[in-house]
C-alpha cells in the first residue's frame, strides 16, 4: 500500500475544490441538458481517476482538468489554492 504523505491529502483537496468550482461555474451554461452532461463528464473524469496514487500524476491531472474547465466553461477562473 503506498504512504499517503501530506502532499496527497492537499492535493485531495485541491480536486474536490475543483469539482466544485466546475460545478458552481456551470449554472451559466443556458441548455440544461448540456448543463448536466458537463457535470457528468466532470465526474466520470474524477471517478476514472480516483486510484491514482502518483502525486506528480495527480497534479498534471489537476492542471488539465483546469485548462478544460477554462476551455468549456470561459467565465470561469479556477482559483489556485
Amino acid at each position: 500500500m503506498p504512504d499517503f504523505g501530506l502532499k496527497y491529502f492537499i492535493l485531495q483537496q485541491r480536486v474536490i475544490h475543483l469539482y466544485r468550482h466546475a460545478i458552481r461555474a456551470s449554472k451559466y451554461i443556458p441548455d440544461p441538458q448540456a448543463r448536466s452532461e458537463t457535470i457528468a463528464w466532470f465526474r466520470s473524469e474524477i471517478e476514472r481517476n480516483k486510484w491514482l496514487t502518483d502525486v506528480v500524476v495527480i497534479e498534471e491531472k489537476i492542471n488539465m482538468a483546469r485548462r478544460e474547465i477554462r476551455q468549456i466553461l470561459p467565465t470561469s477562473q479556477p482559483q489556485a489554492l
